[in-house]
C-alpha cells in the first residue's frame, strides 16, 4: 500500500517555517530560507532509477548534474552556499518512489530530478502542497500545466514536428503522402502523437498511427505501415522497440526514414544485431545536444566530462543533466537576488525566469510563459558508433515554421 499523499501541516513545520540562514553583506537584508537551505549549503533532491530499467540513463545524467555543480561550487555556489545533491533510488517502483520522496522532501529546497512518469504523477499533488519545484526527466507537454514543473527543453510534440519538417525539406515526404507513427500508449507517446497529427493536418498528409503498450513487440505495426504505403515513420517508442521496428523494416526490404524521439534511442542499440539497420535508417530528434555536438556549450561539457570521468562512456544524458543544472542555477540566482531562498521565493523566481542562455545545449530557455514549452528547437542526429555518445549531429538547433504556427494557435 502506497504512502498517502495528503498531509496535514502545522505552523512551525519545515515546509511552512521561514528561517534566517546567514546574513548578507553590510546593509543587505538577510536571506530568507526554507527546507534544504542552511548558512553553507543548498540541498536539491534526486529521485531516480539507479537499479531498474532506466538506471544506465539515470546514472549518467547524475554525472551531468555533478559536473555542473562542481563547476558552480568552485565559482562560489549560490548566495555564498555550496549546492549539493541528496539522492534516492526508486528502482522504477512507485511505492519505493513515494517512500523516498517523503524522506527527501523535508531535506531539500526542490528536486533537480524526478525520473519516471508514474513517479512524477504520484508526487505531483504533494509538490503543489509543499510549494517545491521539480525537474522531471521528461519533455511531456502535459506537465506544462503544473506551475511547479521545470521542463527543460522542447516538448515531445514539437520535436516530432521539427523532425518531420527536416525530412520534408529533404524531399522524403510531400503533400498527399502517407506518414506513419508508432507510439507507446503513455503520456510520452500520446504527446508525441499530437505533433504528427498537427503536421499531417497542416501539410495535407495522411497519418497512420499505431499505439502499442510500452513492452509490446512492434514488428506487426511496422509491417502494417509498409502495407499502408507510409513514406516515413516516426517512432515514439522504447529503445528496444526502436531496434525491433528498424530491424523489421530491414528484413522487409522497406527503405524509408525512421525518425525517433531522443528517449527512444540508446547508444547500446549500436551493440545489438539491429545496429547496421539503425545506422542506415534512423534519425534521432532531440531537444538536448548530443554529446559530440560541435557548439560552444556541448564542446565545453564534453571536454570537462572527459577530464573528470575518463573511464566512463558518455551519452547525451550528460548534456541533459548539465543543462538542467544550468536552469536550476539560473532560477536560484534570481531567488538569491531577491534574498528569498524559501520555496515560495524559488517558485516566484522560476515563473519569472525569461532567459537562460544554454550555449546551445538546448534552445534558449524561457519559463515565464505559463503553460508554454521552455524551448522550441531541436537537433537532428544520426546513430554513429564512431562518434562519442553514439550520435553525430546532422542538423543543429532549428525550429520549424509549423512549430511557430502551433505556438501561435496555443496562445
Amino acid at each position: 500500500m502506497g504512502v498517502p499523499l495528503v498531509r496535514n501541516f502545522v505552523v512551525g513545520s519545515t515546509v511552512l517555517a521561514l528561517l534566517v540562514a546567514g546574513c548578507g553583506a553590510e546593509g543587505e537584508p538577510p536571506v530568507k530560507a526554507g527546507p534544504g537551505v542552511t548558512a553553507g549549503t543548498i540541498s536539491l533532491g534526486v529521485l531516480t532509477d539507479m537499479t531498474g530499467p532506466f538506471s544506465a540513463t539515470s546514472l549518467i545524467r547524475i554525472k551531468g548534474y555533478e559536473l555542473f555543480l562542481g563547476e558552480l561550487n568552485e565559482r562560489g555556489g549560490i548566495c555564498g552556499r555550496k549546492v549539493e545533491l541528496k539522492q534516492a533510488d526508486h528502482g522504477y517502483d512507485v511505492n519505493r518512489a513515494l517512500e523516498a520522496y517523503f524522506d527527501l522532501e523535508p531535506q531539500v529546497l526542490g528536486f533537480i530530478d524526478v525520473t519516471g512518469a508514474p513517479m512524477t504523477e504520484a508526487i505531483e499533488p504533494d509538490l503543489m502542497q509543499t510549494r517545491a519545484i521539480a525537474a522531471p526527466a521528461s519533455w511531456s507537454a502535459s506537465l506544462l500545466g503544473n506551475p511547479h514543473m521545470v521542463i527543460v527543453g522542447t516538448t515531445y510534440d514539437l520535436d516530432v514536428i521539427n523532425g518531420l519538417d527536416h525530412v520534408k525539406r529533404a524531399g522524403a515526404i510531400h503533400e498527399g503522402d502517407t506518414i506513419g507513427h508508432v507510439y507507446v500508449d503513455s503520456d510520452y507517446g500520446r504527446n508525441a502523437l499530437e505533433g504528427s497529427t498537427f503536421a499531417a493536418e497542416q501539410w495535407g498528409m495522411r497519418l497512420v498511427a499505431k499505439g502499442v503498450p510500452e513492452t509490446a513487440d512492434v514488428a506487426a505495426q511496422v509491417a502494417e505501415l509498409r502495407a499502408a504505403g507510409a513514406k516515413a515513420v516516426f517512432l515514439s517508442t522504447s529503445p528496444q522497440q526502436t531496434a525491433t521496428a528498424v530491424a523489421t523494416a530491414e528484413r522487409l526490404g522497406w527503405d524509408v526514414p525512421f525518425l525517433v524521439n531522443a528517449v527512444g534511442y540508446d547508444p547500446l542499440i549500436l551493440q545489438s544485431p539491429a545496429a547496421a539497420a539503425v545506422v542506415k535508417r534512423v534519425q534521432v530528434v532531440s531537444p538536448i545536444a548530443p554529446f559530440a555536438t560541435d557548439q560552444p556549450g556541448p564542446r565545453a561539457v564534453a571536454e570537462a566530462f572527459t577530464r573528470k570521468y575518463p573511464d566512463l562512456e558518455p551519452t547525451g544524458s550528460v548534456d541533459h543533466g548539465y543543462v538542467i543544472g544550468m536552469a536550476f542555477a539560473a532560477i536560484l540566482e534570481k531567488a538569491c537576488a531577491e534574498r528569498d531562498l524559501t520555496r515560495d521565493g524559488v517558485l516566484r523566481a522560476f515563473q519569472d525566469t525569461s532567459k537562460v542562455d544554454t550555449k546551445s545545449l538546448t534552445g534558449q530557455l524561457r519559463f515565464s510563459l505559463v503553460g508554454r514549452p521552455s524551448a522550441t528547437q531541436s537537433y537532428i542526429a544520426r546513430p554513429d558508433p564512431a562518434t562519442p555518445g553514439g550520435l553525430a549531429v546532422i542538423a543543429d538547433l532549428f525550429e520549424s515554421d509549423l512549430v511557430k504556427l502551433k505556438g501561435t494557435r496555443a496562445k
